[in-house]
């Protein structure tokens, strides 16, 4: 297994049926992408559905940029990865030894929805890959599972984009369902911090974080979790 990370990310550009665009969130994939690239890793991107994944436009300001999403626009490198991003069914899993979903909306409509995301994520967390997501990315955990049929998410403390964001943002009626109840439902320990504050969890080789605030605590307990080995499993 090289040093190799994948960004895994939604290809859905719909809210609901709100007439509005979503897709993935620049500051949870620019904040990580560019740790790890500074930590040494050959960061790949995939999407579920492969070329150039749509991008939630709320989350691109221009008057008040993120330093790091500044930075990944303006290279050149990063953006072809991007505007090329391999389908995930095509993807070889155990190239990688981390594996990162971040998130956005666009995810709630369809990485948990996505066989293929499932399964990469599960032979990657298998073959002893670090496995990480933030705020809506952890949709892409529950379509994956242990060797033994349990989902991943069984018994591990996790958080992500909780309930009551969900219902601050207005969306608790247009999203599919709701990310901590699915988490909850599928026997995770799901923890959280105040709404909207950064809050990242590790439990051993998997690692969440809440909200998009959350992005680069998330990155350093994932480069934690390799330096270490994943020394909790």
């Amino acid at each position: 297994m090289s040093d190799r990370a994948l960004l895994v990310l939604t290809s859905h550009a719909e809210l609901g049926d709100t007439g509005k665009d979503t897709g993935f969130y620049w500051e949870e994939v620019a904040v990580p992408y560019w740790k790890l690239v500074d930590h040494g890793l050959e960061v790949d991107i995939a999407s579920v559905a492969g070329g150039e994944p749509p991008a939630d436009p709320s989350s691109l300001d221009e008057d008040d940029p993120v330093e790091a999403v500044s930075r990944f626009r303006a290279d050149d490198t990063a953006m072809k990865a991007l505007k090329n991003s391999a389908a995930a069914e095509t993807v070889d899993a155990s190239a990688y030894r981390l594996v990162f979903l971040p998130g956005g909306h666009g995810t709630m409509w369809d990485l948990a929805q996505s066989e293929a995301v499932g399964s990469l994520v599960s032979r990657a967390f298998d073959d002893g890959a670090v496995v990480g997501a933030v705020c809506h990315g952890p949709a892409g955990l529950l379509g994956a599972t242990l060797p033994g049929g349990e989902p991943l998410v069984k018994g591990r403390t996790v958080t992500g984009f909780t309930d009551s964001e969900e219902r601050s943002a207005g969306l608790e009626e247009v999203v599919p369902y709701l990310l901590e109840t699915r988490l909850r439902e599928l026997g995770a320990n799901f923890v959280s911090d105040t709404d909207f504050t950064a809050h990242a969890q590790r439990d051993g080789r998997l690692v969440t974080g809440q909200n998009p605030a959350s992005s680069g605590e998330v990155a350093d307990l994932m480069i934690e979790a390799l330096s270490d080995g994943g020394a909790r499993g």
